[in-house]
């Protein structure tokens, strides 16, 4: 079995929950959600861990690492750097957030020389999914995936979430992704809410991406273009943010992709807000009383 490197982008400050989640404990032995998925892709085969991070939170994650799970798995740190722009740009004064999920993988391309996988570090995937991608991971495709998740079974009861609604062939080929970004439960429905406040509804069976992909380095040139592109369009903003979901869609549309759909019935939850946690650490203290994690992961 080949080895394989899960990413994991934990760059983001919350906005919505005011800290930074990947921290947060959910876990009898205080273990974070981030933790969980490490040890559900140490299982599935995966032998090294790149992160990326925030400078300040640097020494945070390596201690970490080296007390959870530093003898079982390899672990990289990069840092994503809102000045970390390719020549000729440069951020507009007072933007502090970095730019996004494609600008997280690219951050990281001088580590990667070989597949990977793409996960957020606050979103509890579950191990099937882990599964799922490293078995493509090492059938040595040249597709890339993405595991693709029910989007009644991702939803937060505290407020909108945002989601990389897909389109699926017949054959489980992504067709394209829409990144909605404000989707939330309403009564017995879904709906999303665009930037016009026009509402869509939804009948919650939808396949969505939850930023779960695997990858191979021939990404990266395209990333590269892509990222390129949107600076120029967006580059003076304080806000915007080139997203992985869109990116991938342009490269889909452009004929420079093909993106298998792994299909996973897995329940996810995280910690958007911060009324999510309580019902994080229940669902993870659940999952370890029926016999799925130990109670101390490593």
């Amino acid at each position: 079995m080949g080895s394989s490197t899960l990413l994991i982008l934990a760059a983001g400050l919350g906005s919505r929950f005011g800290g930074l989640k990947p921290i947060e404990p959910v876990g009898y032995d205080g273990e974070k959600i981030m933790d969980f998925s490490i040890f559900d892709a140490h299982k599935a085969g995966f032998t090294r861990i790149v992160f990326v991070i925030r400078k300040e939170f640097e020494q945070h994650f390596k201690e970490l690492a080296s007390a959870r799970f530093g003898k079982h798995l390899a672990a990289d740190f990069v840092c994503q750097e809102v000045d970390d722009l390719p020549p000729g740009f440069q951020p507009p004064k007072g933007r502090v957030k970095p730019w996004g999920t494609t600008h997280a993988i690219l951050a990281a391309a001088n580590l990667l020389h070989e597949p990977f996988a793409v996960i957020n570090a606050n979103d509890f995937y579950g191990a099937e999914s882990f599964r799922s991608l490293a078995h493509h991971l090492q059938s040595g495709s040249t597709d890339y995936a993405v595991a693709g998740f029910v989007l009644r079974n991702t939803l937060s009861d505290f407020g909108a979430v945002a989601r990389g609604v897909c389109r699926v062939s017949g054959d489980d080929y992504l067709e394209n992704i829409v990144e909605l970004k404000n989707i939330e439960r309403d009564g017995g429905h879904v709906t999303n809410t665009d930037a016009e406040g026009q509402e869509t509804r939804l009948t919650g069976n939808e396949t969505v991406s939850m930023n779960m992909w695997a990858f191979t380095p021939h990404i990266f040139p395209h990333l590269h273009e892509h990222f390129l592109k949107f600076l120029a369009q967006n580059g003076n903003r304080l806000d915007a943010e080139c997203f992985l979901p869109s990116t991938v869609n342009e490269l889909l549309l452009a004929g420079q992709a093909r993106v298998k759909v792994l299909r996973s019935s897995e329940a996810w939850f995280g910690v958007t807000y911060p009324e999510d946690h309580p019902r994080a650490v229940e669902n993870i203290r659940r999952l370890i009383e029926d016999g799925h994690y130990p109670r101390k992961l490593w």
